[in-house]
């Protein structure tokens, strides 16, 4: 290996598998740190391997690639900092028994003319190896992380550090073409000529990168500090009611509302301030911003999707048989959480069977939601029962979930909350509500009080498969083999009513046998 990883084959940034099998779900902590040319961040990834937690995620705004364009070396005061960043990741990986940590350089170290000496700096100093990748193996991971949160997804990938940006396409699993560009907002803001310079440079590498990459009008996923930073931008300009970044939609219009908005603000500090971006990440923004217009004038993309996935998540990603690969996040995420925190671990796989002919004109995407909402039925249990409600909400909406568009965490929420709860009126998230239609509020409402009755009559593993529901459209029957009948109490009587009264049940009745 020389000053620039070797990324045309296939290389190993562990050292080791981390996964015992191709069926392993469960995952130990897993450390990656990625140095930047504008942060240093290290993520230590946990819990179910198709949709990991981050047991611990530190991000340094170090700048090493500020004022590199015309010096051609790092910053000196990013160095300092990213040294100490690093010796800090190190003593937190052992403290947490990490069996190793993987550590990846991008446009900064791979660029400078000191990246070669700084690459062994850190590595003599904390003992930890630092695999400097070029720019193709740079998207290639983003794409990746990617597809860690959206698996068979088409369309384009743009990752814009602080140095570079990369695109590279993917679909049916796979990451195709990509390439590199020096569009990355610290190289931008050194350019001579002010925002005319810019523009032509911008407009330049562009067209190469539109030249290569071919027409793209599928999703465009965003990935970057810088991209995020605009979303939050965007969701105070358009007061969106939920501050999630993940899957975050915009489209061309919104964009150029955003820049425009970005550009008339008098005081960038105010609006800073307002959006909860940092200092150091605003300082950027402006730059960025001239280049996602164009990008998104180039390419034409249907629509806009920001990622909190990148290139970190793509190195574990890159970890995974294809047999995992191919799982539902969504849906392992929430058998992980009903195995570790439900008091009766498999029985959501169950109620999901009780519930669905309730359901008979679901598509397959409602049914993946009726089933995660099923498996995370029971997990805030340990709740206050007057805050049940609001937890179950707040754990669906605002979890680290892959897999789940904004409309559809407030469908889970609502779904949960009603598990808990008959109204919805009164709670502090009505402004959410507005995310659904009036059918899919009925429909989570309806789902909700199935989960809640169907909890009273599956206490025990063995009562499974003796309930069934028949349902017409109008007529709705609850058949009890004799031996449940009993499970028919007076509160469960009543939460039957509920809900065929908000199924709009012409009939309802409960037979036995």
């Amino acid at each position: 290996m020389d000053e620039t990883e070797e990324s045309h084959g296939h290389w190993d940034p562990f050292g080791h598998p981390l996964f015992d099998g191709p069926e392993a779900r469960a995952l130990s902590r897993v450390g990656v740190v990625d140095i930047g040319s504008n942060s240093v961040r290290m993520v230590v990834f946990d819990g179910a391997a198709r949709s990991p937690a981050y047991y611990f995620n530190e991000k340094i705004l170090c700048g090493l690639g500020d004022g590199m364009d015309t010096s051609g070396h790092l910053s000196p005061e990013g160095r300092v900092r990213a040294l100490e960043a690093m010796k800090r990741f190190r003593l937190m990986a052992e403290g947490m028994r990490l069996s190793g940590l993987t550590v990846v350089a991008t446009a900064a170290m791979r660029d400078a003319e000191d990246g070669p000496a700084f690459r062994r700096q850190i590595e003599d100093e904390t003992g930890l190896t630092v695999h400097v990748i070029d720019g193709a193996e740079e998207a290639r991971l983003s794409a990746q992380g990617v597809l860690l949160g959206w698996p068979g997804s088409y369309g384009l990938v743009c990752d814009i550090g602080g140095s570079s940006m990369e695109l590279a396409e993917i679909g049916r699993g796979r990451v195709g073409r990509r390439m590199t560009s020096a569009l990355g907002p610290l190289k931008l803001k050194d350019l001579d000529g002010g925002k005319k310079a810019r523009d032509k440079h911008i407009r330049k590498e562009i067209d190469a990168l539109t030249d290569y990459m071919g027409t793209q009008r599928d999703r465009l996923f965003l990935v970057g500090g810088s991209w995020r930073a605009i979303a939050r931008i965007d969701m105070l300009r358009r007061e969106y009611p939920l501050r999630v970044l993940h899957e975050y939609r915009m489209d061309a219009s919104t964009v150029a509302e955003t820049v425009a908005f970005i550009e008339a603000q008098p005081d960038h500090e105010v609006l800073r301030k307002a959006a909860g971006v940092s200092s150091t990440r605003m300082a950027l923004v402006p730059f960025a911003a001239e280049v996602l217009q164009q990008i998104v004038a180039s390419f034409q993309p249907s629509d806009i999707a920001i990622s909190s996935y990148g290139i970190r998540e793509g190195l574990l990603y890159e970890q995974m048989p294809h047999v995992l690969r191919d799982r539902d996040p969504l849906i392992e995420a929430c058998r992980f959480a009903e195995a570790k925190d439900a008091r009766l671990p498999g029985f959501g796989r169950q109620l999901y069977d009780f519930v669905l002919p309730l359901f008979p004109d679901a598509s397959e995407g409602r049914r993946r939601l009726i089933h995660a909402a099923c498996l995370l039925h029971d997990v805030s249990w340990r709740a206050h029962p007057d805050y049940r409600a609001e937890t179950c909400f707040d754990n669906a909406t605002r979890a680290n979930l892959g897999g789940l568009k904004h409309w559809e965490r407030v469908y889970l929420g609502l779904s949960l909350l009603h598990r808990y709860k008959n109204k919805r009126e009164g709670t502090r998230f009505e402004d959410l509500y507005n995310l659904l239609d009036e059918a899919h509020r009925r429909e989570a409402e309806v789902l909700g009080k199935a989960m809640r009755f169907g909890a009273m009559l599956w206490t025990l593993e063995s009562s499974a498969g003796h309930a069934r529901f028949d349902w017409d459209g109008k007529r709705l029957v609850l058949r009890l083999e004799p031996d449940m009948i009993d499970l028919y109490g007076e509160v469960a009587r009543a939460r039957f009513k509920s809900l065929a009264q908000a199924m709009g049940a012409q009939e309802f009745e409960v037979v036995s046998g």
